[in-house]
């Protein structure tokens, strides 16, 4: 019997329950995602803007570069993963090669949205969206350029805070209509509205819960009761990470020794053993297929 691809496996996954995907911005750190357990991951592109370049989510990473950096991801681990390929880096033919580009780098699925580029973070103010028209020629075109029917298309839509929560769902509907397989309402503002939101769009919902943002942090157990099936947290390690290693900066400044740090860091043999290391075997056995 065949193993089941991870385009499969996310199917799977999100008809069977509500499923946790930790955002990551590397490849180690989603190792760690699924040595801890988790069933997915997801790749933000906030994330990688911020970590690999040092830039804005602004739009500023080309297909190319997103395909490659979350090529990584996916290939570093064996459970499924999602990436944020924003507006699809340009038009509908643009829309079309991306799904082709991801689908050869390994994703999983990925989520287009609705805003006009230079795309913005959809939790701040500034944002505009495109023509419903243009969005749902974008989603035709990445339907039509799908070679693995499980690839998994998320129509993100950030109408929410320009047109208002009704024209949100009824662009997700005209969106479920051109063949998007799940949606992704962004930055919806209370408990009410998500609740709202699944009861008006019947595919499967993913929800954001970034901190900071416009929205209630809503726990799996209460998304999961509204109907949701995927649950992102995409900056959350990241941001934990980046809070620890400016203080330890800031200690090491001052003091010229990170001696009272060690217990604090991951040790080298638990590097190792992430990464399915063993330093005293002949040869890393990483890229081995069993």
């Amino acid at each position: 019997m065949n193993e089941k691809t991870k385009t499969e496996r996310l199917r799977e996954l999100i008809a069977d329950d509500c499923v946790a995907m930790p955002g990551v911005p590397n490849a180690s750190m989603a190792r760690q995602v699924e040595q801890t357990g988790f069933d997915a991951v997801y790749i933000s592109g906030a994330g990688l803007a911020n970590a690999t370049a040092g830039v804005p989510d602004i739009g500023l990473l080309s297909l190319t570069e997103v395909a490659r950096l979350a090529g990584y991801i996916a290939d570093a681990v064996a459970i499924p993963a999602i990436v944020d390929a924003d507006t699809g880096f340009g038009g509908a033919e643009n829309v079309a090669r991306t799904i082709h580009e991801l689908e050869r780098a390994g994703l999983a699925g990925c989520h287009i949205e609705d805003q006009e580029f230079p795309k913005r973070c959809g939790h701040l103010a500034g944002k505009s969206v495109v023509d419903l028209e243009e969005m749902i020629g974008k989603i035709e075109a990445a339907v039509a350029a799908r070679r693995d029917p499980d690839f998994l298309l998320i129509a993100r839509t950030d109408a929410r805070a320009i047109e208002g929560f009704e024209e949100a769902v009824k662009r997700a509907s005209r969106y479920v209509e051109a063949g998007a397989d799940a949606i992704f309402p962004e930055a919806l503002q209370s408990q009410q509205e998500f609740k709202d939101f699944a009861a008006a769009v019947q595919v499967p919902l993913l929800a954001n819960m970034t901190e900071f943002g416009r929205g209630p942090l809503l726990s799996m157990k209460e998304l999961r009761e509204f109907g949701y099936r995927m649950v992102i947290f995409p900056m959350s390690a990241f941001r934990v990470v980046m809070k620890a290693s400016e203080e330890f900066l800031r200690n090491l400044k001052a003091r010229g020794s990170q001696a009272e740090w060690i217990d604090q860091m991951q040790t080298r043999q638990e590097l190792y053993k992430l990464l399915d290391y063993d330093p005293n075997a002949e040869e890393w056995l990483g890229y081995h297929r069993e």
